[in-house]
């Protein structure tokens, strides 16, 4: 077999990117201008919201978000342990407690946990929308009524997944999508976006991420320079137009990985309700070093999303004495690999990969 490179992920770079991108620069308008003006309304409708917030990362908008909605030290909010380290970083910050839960079989936040993990001082719920698959986002949002908590939608990697036909982000009190380069929608470089249809908390996340101002020398409250940008927001929107035939090119992947390897590996769960887009395509072996060791030597880049959980973080147990176990997450990140998937991937580029595998499990 001639050996290959095949990236884990590539960015969608085009033409009509590069246009764009002049474009601004010939605006002179580069903070705040009307790129961003007219991809928060885009995002907005793209979600089904009513106000789109842009900000500098997804961990900066929801910093804001929980600054906005109020949480302060010592509450509790109940997070999945699997995710990566920025989902619970700004809860973090404003002196919050995660409250860790295991996971389903989707990798996403098991909602049959969720209610013994409540106590009096618990506030919120965070569920993830791992790999691009959504959480059980109905079940989650009626025990958080009955409690009468918020829920924040974590769809950093779920750009255009649907839950029951619903665009993910468009349920919970609030929501945040990153737009980090290997993201299924990316702006090239860091940068993120709260969601809500709460007019008050988005008012008071736009005011936070420049300096507390409504207006430019009045600030009402002491605030932050988060602020997004007119060259990413142009950016932002020519993929925003794209998305979804990027997603259908990561789907059409997913399907052929799912065709070459069944019963090779084992293959990432698709509930009958979800429309996943497969921002990672995880798959679990037994011996996974081994096999990330083999496929590197021909060429494929793979990845660990997520290697360490984030209840055995260093961050977390030096300063949380109660630390919970959870067996489904710490037998997961034992075994779970990310194959390369992005939504310009040929169908070749999956078959090579693919081949690897299946020689790998012949020899083993």
């Amino acid at each position: 077999m001639q050996v290959r490179r095949i990236p884990l992920s590539r960015p969608f770079i085009s033409d009509e990117i590069r246009q764009a991108v002049l474009g601004v620069l010939d605006s002179g308008r580069f903070i705040l201008g009307p790129q961003c003006q007219q991809f928060e309304r885009e995002l907005a409708q793209f979600a089904g919201r009513t106000h789109a917030v842009l900000s500098s990362s997804w961990t900066a908008g929801v910093y804001l978000l929980h600054l906005a909605m109020d949480l302060r030290p010592g509450d509790e909010v109940i997070v999945p342990s699997h995710t990566a380290f920025p989902s619970i970083e700004p809860m973090l910050h404003c002196g919050a407690h995660p409250v860790f839960v295991d996971i389903d079989d989707t990798y996403c936040m098991d909602p049959e946990l969720i209610e013994a993990a409540i106590t009096p001082r618990t506030v919120g719920i965070l569920p993830v929308h791992l790999y691009g698959h959504p959480a059980d986002l109905d079940h989650i949002i009626e025990i958080a009524r009955r409690h009468n908590l918020w829920v924040i939608e974590d769809c950093a990697q779920a750009h255009g997944a649907l839950y029951r036909n619903r665009p993910v982000g468009s349920i919970g009190t609030a929501a945040a999508f990153s737009f980090y380069p290997s993201k299924n929608l990316t702006v090239l470089g860091d940068g993120g976006c709260v969601l809500t249809d709460d007019s008050a908390i988005a008012e008071r996340v736009r005011m936070l991420r420049d300096h507390g101002r409504r207006s430019k020398y009045t600030h009402e409250v002491p605030g932050f320079n988060l602020r997004f940008n007119e060259i990413q927001a142009a950016v932002g929107r020519v993929g925003l137009r794209h998305l979804a035939e990027l997603n259908a090119g990561r789907r059409a992947a997913a399907a052929r990985y799912r065709e070459r390897l069944a019963g090779v590996v084992e293959l990432p769960q698709q509930r009958q309700w979800a429309t996943a887009v497969y921002h990672m395509f995880v798959i679990r072996h037994p011996r996974r070093d081994e096999l990330a060791k083999f496929l590197h030597e021909r060429g494929v880049e793979t990845g660990i999303h997520y290697p360490i959980p984030n209840h055995q973080q260093p961050a977390i147990t030096a300063r949380f004495r109660k630390i919970p176990a959870l067996p489904r997450t710490e037998q997961a990140v034992r075994e779970i690999l990310s194959l390369p998937i992005h939504g310009q991937i040929s169908l070749e580029e999956v078959d090579y990969v693919s081949d690897c595998i299946i020689e790998f499990a012949g020899r083993n």
